[in-house]
């Protein structure tokens, strides 16, 4: 079995400086450094680290930073079969900043990712009827992400849509196409229209989801965890205690480690803390891709916070009535 990656690669060029700027203000960084990102790229990359077997497809542009984006998925394990050299853009770019404390600021230029259309799909439906599950992302048009989860859905693919860059007007017909949506707080909110800031709102968030056809919910909050909200149970992952340097990619890697866990035949609260490790992982090294874990890594920091992995600890009884699961 498999996982397949439909989504956007990019060419990060990143810059290190002490603090964000502020608005119209110039500031001296550091270091700065180009590397393979996109959220499409970063998920494959970060489930193909983890050992299992990850397709990709999307599109690189007709410019110099297409063959080393290609030759960097090579070098972790994926092949280039599936990626279309578009002669008509450029390849997508993202513009980060990264400050001393890890946080930042991106912007993304998408080029060859919002060409991404029909032709691809086809690509698609070629190697999905051997896959476990499809990752996709907001990073290339929203409507052949939809078309996508829809051929997935057709051959009972698992679908799992990280909603990011978030856009408040997702279709209504995308929801029930969707087995897993796994927002950041953030990207929580604008789905919903109310501020997540916390166990409880992300519940609520959560709920509103499913009632929009979203079978499971995942809402990741940071340096506060996860909390995930399935049709029988809600039940949230603290975060893994690291120094983080870096937070670009975490995300990315939190997705590919989910389904990582999920292609192994692991439950769904497994996977969370599967993701959860991956993202921990992810923020102690700088950049994207070059960011991920590789599996002696991975199982190693996992040995290490093995009571972690035991569905005990507290119970909670929340408003609604639903019982909440600290997986500690």
């Amino acid at each position: 079995m498999s996982i397949i990656v439909f989504g956007s690669i990019n060419i990060d060029i990143a810059a290190k400086t002490p603090r964000l700027p502020q608005p119209g203000e110039t500031i001296i960084g550091n270091n700065f450094f180009t590397a393979g990102g996109g959220k499409g790229a970063n998920q494959a990359v970060a489930a193909a680290c983890l050992g299992t077997f990850t397709h990709i497809i999307g599109r690189v542009g007709n410019d110099q930073f297409a063959e080393q984006l290609l030759t960097s998925l090579q070098s972790y394990g994926l092949s280039k079969e599936n990626i279309l050299i578009d002669k008509s853009t450029h390849s997508g770019v993202a513009i980060i900043a990264v400050d001393d404390s890890g946080q930042n600021n991106i912007i993304v230029i998408p080029g060859a990712n919002n060409n991404v259309g029909d032709a691809d799909i086809e690509r698609l439906k070629k190697v999905l009827p051997e896959a476990t599950s499809l990752l996709l992302q907001l990073e290339i048009p929203l409507e052949v992400v939809q078309k996508a989860a829809k051929v997935a859905r057709e051959l009972g693919v698992r679908v799992i849509l990280d909603p990011a860059p978030a856009v408040a007007d997702l279709p209504l017909e995308l929801y029930p196409l969707i087995d897993i949506i796994t927002p950041n707080e953030v990207e929580a909110g604008q789905l919903v229209g109310f501020r997540v800031h916390d166990t409880e709102t992300a519940i609520l968030a959560a709920k509103q989801l499913q009632e929009r056809g979203v079978k499971n919910v995942i809402v990741k909050l940071g340096d506060r965890g996860a909390v995930a909200v399935t049709g029988d149970e809600s039940f949230v992952v603290p975060a893994f205690a690291v120094e983080a340097i870096d937070t670009v990619a975490a995300g990315d890697a939190f997705n590919g480690g989910l389904a990582c866990a999920l292609d192994a035949g692991r439950s769904l609260s497994e996977a969370l803390v599967w993701g959860s490790a991956a993202g921990a992982l992810c923020t102690t090294q700088v950049g994207a891709q070059c960011a991920m874990c590789d599996r002696p890594t991975f199982d190693n920091f996992l040995q290490h916070n093995l009571e972690r992995t035991v569905e005990t600890a507290s119970i909670q009884t929340m408003s609604a009535g639903r019982r909440l699961k600290t997986i500690t």
